[in-house]
């Protein structure tokens, strides 16, 4: 029988390792007692700390079930303990006294097992199924309101953390499943105490529910931390934290060696001018923008937008939208009312910002979408099609507050990576629905409409498989409506 969670090598003034081979160290003195002492909840440090007291005192300790007489674990109930020994191949647990640790510290003062009364064996837990807080959840992200009030970060952390592992590691399919998994916790109304609370929530897989089991059992999940500190979980975090660097880019710069930035400037390698941009910038851009930063920049942009075509509308998206305080980069929606009029708007804006000196980067791509083709003939995708720049922004600080901070030798500033994006009127409203995200609620209310309304959703449209039109709308609310959902405002689409 080995620990739930791999054992950790604990020094000692005595040499003890925890190992089978400190028992030799002390004569036993009863050799009809062998005790186990369970990790579970009592954490590795712990329980080789008490192991090295009791191999003290001649007591023989094990770390296999073959010959145990006694279990001695803490702050759990029989029941959890019969289930683990079983769960670990313990059959002949029936026979084993389950014991808390009092029986054993008592033990220790005395130095010899003392009697064991009722208080010393462990109790089964006396839990009602009607006194367990069950929970129900729809099945897609699109029909639950989910706030950023998030009472399981612990578990949803955890999640998304393997979630994010599994998309830097090309295995887009896995990542999606803790996503969703994530994404049913956090729109619970209460946190999670007991699995028993999860009996019938949708999307929880048998891998999600292990992390969460090992989570509200142990603290941590062996697997998360085991991720965390992976090399390569490591250098994928800061190749791709560059501009113009995906997952791909930086497996390969992996295979050949390059961990970290000074390796990969040393490294000769020919880079792009985003990647370049995004290596020089590296530090402000990941750094969180706050919501003040966004409402500066959106000032700026704002004014830009103005001055070449007036009338022009912009939306502040994202994350922003949605509540949060802080975010990675920042994104703009711009269009007019008149239909027609938004062509060519983005290149008069882009000199605009360059001329003031805003822009330490910039690459627009123009509007490629095509109704004929790209609409129902396209499968459903977080990709749009339209006119958009993507860009490094030079922020001053203090422009936030109206102000600027000079310093002795000039102006302090930030990088800040800013997304445009042009949209005619005709399509605004589903481009406003499409960036206001989450990604999952975007990609749950596309997977809602081709499954349960056999439609075709995009940021660019929807379209009516069974009446072969398009379905037109000037706001999100219709857009719902056509879907056949309720509406669920930005601030609840945090899945």
């Amino acid at each position: 029988m080995v620990p739930l969670k791999r054992r950790k090598i604990v020094p000692s003034d005595t040499g003890n390792t925890g190992t089978d081979h400190s028992e030799a160290e002390v004569p036993n003195k009863f050799p009809q007692v062998v005790l186990f002492l369970l990790e579970r909840k009592m954490g590795a440090s712990r329980r080789a700390f008490l192991s090295q007291l009791g191999r003290k005192k001649g007591f023989q300790l094990s770390l296999r079930s073959e010959s145990v007489t006694h279990v001695i674990s803490e702050n759990n109930c029989s029941a959890e303990v019969r289930t683990w020994l079983e769960s670990q191949g313990g059959g002949q647990s029936l026979g084993v006294h389950l014991l808390d640790i009092s029986w054993y510290t008592e033990s220790m003062r005395a130095g010899h097992p003392v009697v064991i009364t009722d208080r010393h064996k462990l109790q089964e837990q006396q839990t009602n199924d009607v006194e367990v807080a069950l929970f129900s959840v729809p099945s897609y992200a699109c029909q639950r309101r989910t706030t950023l009030d998030n009472h399981n970060t612990n578990l949803t952390d955890a999640l998304s953390l393997l979630a994010e592992n599994a998309e830097l590691s090309d295995e887009d399919g896995r990542g999606v499943a803790f996503r969703r998994a994530a994404a049913v916790l956090k729109a619970l109304p209460a946190q999670v105490t007991s699995m028993s609370q999860l009996r019938g929530l949708p999307c929880l897989g048998e891998h999600s529910l292990r992390v969460i089991k090992d989570v509200l059992e142990n603290g941590e999940s062996s697997e998360v931390e085991s991720t965390k500190q992976s090399e390569r979980f490591k250098a994928l975090k800061i190749l791709t934290g560059i501009f113009g660097v995906g997952a791909k880019t930086a497996d390969r710069w992996i295979r050949e060696g390059i961990y970290n930035l000074q390796q990969l400037r040393d490294s000769g390698h020919a880079l792009n001018q985003a990647q370049k941009a995004g290596l020089e910038h590296y530090n402000d851009l990941n750094q969180p923008v706050t919501k003040a930063e966004a409402n500066a920049i959106g000032e700026i942009v704002q004014k830009a937008v103005i001055s070449v075509l007036p009338g022009s509308q912009i939306a502040l998206t994202g994350g922003f939208r949605r509540g949060k305080l802080t975010g990675h980069d920042v994104d703009f929606l711009i269009t007019h009312p008149e239909e027609g009029r938004e062509v060519g708007l983005m290149s008069k804006v882009v000199s605009w910002l360059e001329s003031q000196g805003f822009l330490l980067y910039q690459k627009t791509t123009r509007n490629s979408y095509l109704e004929s083709k790209d609409g129902p003939a396209r499968p459903a995708s977080n990709m749009d099609r339209f006119e958009r720049c993507f860009s490094i922004f030079k922020l001053t600080k203090g422009e936030e507050q109206g102000t600027t901070q000079p310093e002795k030798n000039g102006v302090l500033w930030r990088a800040v990576r800013v997304d445009l994006v042009v949209s005619p009127i005709s399509q605004f409203a589903f481009a406003v629905l499409g960036w206001t995200g989450s990604k999952l609620f975007e990609r749950e209310l596309r997977r809602w409409a081709g499954h349960e309304k056999d439609m075709s959703l995009s940021s660019h449209a929807v379209f009516d498989n069974k009446q072969n039109r398009y379905l037109r709308a000037t706001s999100e609310e219709e857009i719902f409506a056509y879907l056949g959902l309720e509406y669920i405002p930005p601030s609840e689409r945090n899945a």
